[in-house]
């Protein structure tokens, strides 16, 4: 086996530091690609999760027939809450009552002022079992709305594009015709529901004039199976229902924004690709100038792999120094920023999945940007390199 004789480890620390100014721009460089990178992968990963976390296996959805996944425009009768329930073995009990929510959903215009500009909101109406259905849903502030009242969910201000001031309890928001009072807040782990609105099912209802429902939402316990709804709703032809499992409700949404994530997953490898570019040409132009230096190195028993390997660890202790100060500026400022989208709004997520991808890339950019200057090393003699300016 044959050994070489690496530079020592501080010697590339000292190229870094002797040339400062080139050093802070290269870093700044690459902290931008990497920041870039994060701020992409928080997107995706803030979407997968709002899109996921809503989902439960235990709880089905039945709506009309033929609406694919447009719960707003969908419509059933009224008696199909009671039918289900009177008809469905297994629905899971709590507190005397069964786990059946009627709800009534539908985007509509929402202001905080009648003067104001109205934004699309979603708003749906609900009964107080839907507590025991949507089991992640907890009310954070204030109480369970009562007559002309509303339940706002903590990403709601976003997807208005209101303030957190403008939806405290007390505070009133206009929809349908009407004033109605905010009597508290909730969240929902999450979910979708973080951006909607939650009124009573019978105020909904009489503010549009409708008498039917949007959907029914059952949780099922452990003698219930989805079998059995889908059953239901395929022998009451009469009522013209189909059902769905919630969480191949949210798979199928996930497929719809299949575009997005695939757009956003091209950003990545355009940003990372810019990156590469960047490393390339400054890496490059370091190595041009250190010919001579580098040559020198091997006058005096330094081998040439010592040379690249010294090089290839400038790189990759500027990459990696850049992906922490990216991690700390993501974390800081991006984590958990608030973001509109068609569903509603949900939060970018700069969690340890997004951490590792971005020092991944991180480190590739800085052993890739490092490898051209270094062959150019490797194919030039210590005579040419001794000679070169």
């Amino acid at each position: 086996m044959v050994f070489f004789r690496p530079l020592p480890w501080e010697y590339g620390i000292r190229n870094l530091l002797r040339r400062p100014l080139r050093t802070a721009l290269t870093l700044v460089a690459l902290t931008i690609v990497t920041l870039l990178v994060m701020v992409v992968l928080g997107f995706v990963r803030g979407l997968d999760r709002s899109l996921t976390t809503g989902g439960q296996p235990q709880t089905v959805i039945v709506f009309s027939l033929g609406m694919g996944e447009n719960l707003e425009y969908s419509s059933v009768p009224m008696r199909t809450a009671d039918l289900l329930a009177a008809s469905i073995p297994g629905i899971r009990e709590r507190y005397g009552k069964k786990s059946s929510s009627p709800e009534l959903y539908l985007g509509t215009k929402v202001n905080r002022a009648l003067e104001a500009e109205p934004e699309m909101g979603l708003v749906r109406g609900v009964t107080p079992t839907a507590l025991l259905v949507h089991e992640n849903v907890e009310i954070t502030q204030g109480n369970w709305p009562r007559v002309n009242e509303i339940l706002v969910g903590r990403m709601a201000a976003t997807k208005l594009g209101l303030s957190a001031a403008e939806i405290q309890p007390g505070r009133t928001l206009f929809f349908e015709g009407r004033e109605w009072t905010i009597s508290g807040t909730f969240a929902a782990a999450g979910a979708t529901y973080e951006s909607e609105v939650w009124c009573r099912l019978g105020d909904l209802q009489q503010a549009m004039k409708r008498q039917d429902l949007s959907l029914v939402a059952l949780n099922l316990g452990p003698g219930g199976t989805f079998q059995n709804v889908d059953l239901f709703c395929k022998e009451r032809l009469d009522l013209e229902l189909q059902a769905i499992r919630q969480t191949d409700y949210f798979a199928s949404l996930q497929k719809d924004y299949r575009p997005v994530r695939l757009l956003s997953w091209l950003v990545v490898a355009l940003v990372s690709s810019a990156g590469v570019f960047i490393g390339l040409n400054t890496m490059y132009g370091a190595v041009i100038g250190r010919i001579p230096e580098l040559a020198t190195l091997q006058t005096i028993g330094f081998s040439r792999r010592a040379a690249i390997l010294s090089i290839m660890q400038e790189g990759t202790i500027l990459a990696m120094t850049s992906a922490l100060l990216a991690s700390v500026v993501a974390y800081g400022l991006v984590h958990k920023a608030a973001v509109r989208f068609t569903m509603g709004a949900f939060e970018l997520q700069i969690d340890t999945t997004t951490l590792l991808i971005g020092y991944g890339i991180a480190l590739f950019l800085g052993i890739v940007g490092s490898l051209p200057p270094a062959i150019r090393i490797f194919r030039l003699s210590v005579v040419d390199g001794l000679r070169a300016i």
